[in-house]
């Protein structure tokens, strides 16, 4: 009797358990149906990917932050979409700053149901997982990807809210040729869609200002030993040593030059325009130069009230992509209030007649998804902290580049 009562017991448990099963795996369909009929908001899924482990992943945690907060304040505002109030939820995702990866997570989401995604933060895995969303048919806003490739790939779900490296090699080649005169310049990337992209840009803006290119190196995103690199460079004497990748590497690769007496400036991009690169460089990034894509902080029309939030939700400072990371989700929503809708089907179209003035400054994309007016601003490294030197581009652009003698 005790064998059958315990069998019983087990049944009515597994019973029990299949329903709880069956009802937490109802369609979505259902759930929303279910949600209205009793009162409750519609729950609408957005996807943010970034590199939350490994070298960069103070970068991708940054980016992860920029888009909770978007998510608070919207769920705050009690947005409305077609009549009806809406919930939204951020799905996250860790790509590692690896292309497979960032494939398997695309999928990943859109198996989700998210509506929309915001990334991922490299063009390497940015750009493989395009395709993905837009075989799903799913708008997807970069707001760090810079590599000119990422929407020349004629996806109609494919946008960014940073200017590209056409836009931002093109301003550092001429900043370091007109603003410090230099005559001979090497360059050193990482070999990643970003780090080596951006190389490009900056050796044909260098060519095409009459200076020469005398040494062309490269290493990986992982590497932190640069020594046998700087030694071969060293010899050709350059004015600026330019260096396309990530502050992960810049940190380590300015000490070298400073410990080998390496005299040249060294000149990168936004993927090193951070604090952290402050921190891994230390004494060795004083006098050292990096481009961000975007007005200065202080000429972002929103940065003071969304710093101020930022800090004090997360206890931390922003890296570099978290406004735009903040920017992005929001103009996935306003396309969605546009729309009254949150199909990605009908709401696709508004996306790219986005007009839209977010804590960056204002936000249009032209026929491929780039940014219009996208500004490029460069910055020096003074007293251990990040100094503008001049901007190009945007609303705040300067008349002229600006001349740097230290």
């Amino acid at each position: 009797m005790n064998k059958f009562a315990r069998l019983s017991l087990f049944a009515a448990a597994a019973i029990a358990l299949t329903a709880c099963g069956n009802k937490e795996a109802a369609p979505a369909g259902e759930a929303s149906a279910a949600a209205a009929s009793t009162g409750g908001d519609t729950v609408v899924k957005i996807g943010q990917v970034s590199p939350m482990t490994g070298p960069i992943a103070h970068l991708g945690k940054d980016n992860e932050f920029g888009a909770k907060l978007a998510i608070e304040d919207l769920n705050a505002e009690g947005v409305e979409i077609g009549g009806k109030k809406v919930k939204f939820e951020l799905v996250s995702e860790d790509d590692q700053a690896d292309p497979k990866i960032g494939t398997q997570v695309a999928q990943r989401l859109v198996d989700a149901g998210v509506v929309g995604v915001v990334g991922h933060l490299n063009s390497g895995t940015t750009i493989p997982a395009s395709k993905i969303y837009s075989d799903a048919g799913l708008p997807q806003i970069s707001p760090s990807a810079t590599n000119p490739d990422y929407t020349k790939q004629g996806y109609k779900t494919t946008f960014r809210v940073i200017a590209n490296d056409v836009q931002q090699g093109k301003a550092l080649g001429e900043f370091a040729v007109d603003g410090l005169k230099a005559k001979k310049v090497a360059i050193i990337d990482d070999r990643t869609a970003y780090g080596q992209g951006l190389a490009d840009e900056f050796e044909k803006a260098v060519k095409g200002k009459g200076s020469s290119v005398v040494k062309r190196e490269f290493t990986t995103n992982t590497a932190t030993d640069f020594n046998a690199i700087l030694t071969s460079i060293k010899a050709s004497q350059p004015d600026v040593i330019f260096y396309g990748g990530m502050d992960a590497q810049a940190g380590p690769l300015a000490k070298q030059m400073q410990r080998l007496g390496i005299k040249a400036k060294l000149m990168g991009g936004d993927g090193w325009q951070t604090p952290e690169f402050v921190k891994l460089a230390g004494e060795a990034s004083e006098g050292q130069y990096a481009s961000s894509c975007g007005v200065p902080r202080d000429k972002m029309p929103g940065f003071a009230a969304f710093n101020d939030k930022f800090k004090a939700k997360f206890n931390t400072e922003v890296q570099i992509y978290a406004p735009y990371e903040y920017d992005a989700v929001r103009v996935l929503v306003d396309a969605m209030k546009r729309a009254g809708s949150t199909d990605p089907k009908t709401y696709l179209a508004e996306v790219g007649k986005t007009n839209y003035t977010g804590v960056t400054g204002q936000i249009a994309f032209d026929e491929k998804g780039d940014i219009k007016n996208g500004a490029v601003t460069v910055y020096q490294v003074k007293g251990g902290k990040w100094e503008v030197v001049s901007t190009v581009g945007g609303p705040a652009a300067a008349a002229a580049p600006a001349s740097a003698a230290n």
